[in-house]
């Protein structure tokens, strides 16, 4: 690995070192409660895509002056799509156990193909960074998310209420030790 100055280093591992740590207790947190990790998810997804439409509204019509008619048409499409899904989910999640399971369910498919895709790129990052001290732990991080992924999608879409905050929890553990090993292989070789 490249050599870092120390001033960077430092800030490098207390950062992966927080978000670490930040992870293994969410995971944790999820794992003790599946149900509320699943609704928790699903909200702040609705959130995301509430926020993501009212940015793209806004930005969108600040910079039509410098795009065409037919770009900033479909940029104000786009965003109100983003509106439009946020607003269906939080519907969904206030309308009671039955549409919450479902728009859980529905978010859990998404979920499975993004596990998919981060857990391919986790391990081919750490195979491609094996001469980085703790590169097994992004490894067996890129497994278990594939593996996860898998599961998740090959499931029946009841079952998926509980099992995607158990799925989720997992993840989260799994990519805050790889966190904290990856932070452990800044330590500087000299005295503190």
């Amino acid at each position: 690995m490249a050599a870092h100055p120390p001033r960077l280093a430092n800030s490098l591992r207390s950062f992966t070192l927080a978000e670490g740590m930040m992870m293994v207790v969410l995971g944790m947190l999820a794992l003790v409660f599946p149900m509320v990790a699943s609704l928790w998810v699903t909200a702040v997804v609705a959130i995301a895509f509430l926020v993501g439409g009212l940015v793209g509204w806004i930005t969108t019509l600040n910079r039509a002056r410098r795009l065409s008619r037919l770009i900033s048409f479909w940029r104000l499409v786009v965003a109100t799509l983003f509106l439009a899904a946020g607003i269906w989910m939080i519907q969904q999640l206030s309308a009671g156990p039955l549409a919450a399971a479902a728009q859980v369910a529905v978010l859990a498919l998404a979920i499975g193909v993004v596990f998919l895709v981060e857990g391919g790129v986790a391990t081919v990052v750490s195979l491609t960074h094996r001469h980085v001290r703790g590169w097994g732990w992004g490894l067996s991080n890129g497994i278990v998310t594939l593996v996860l992924g898998l599961l998740i999608l090959t499931m029946k879409p009841m079952n998926l209420v509980g099992v995607l905050g158990l799925l989720v929890g997992i993840s989260f553990l799994f990519s805050g030790v790889d966190l904290l090993a990856f932070s452990a292989s800044f330590h500087e070789d000299g005295p503190d």
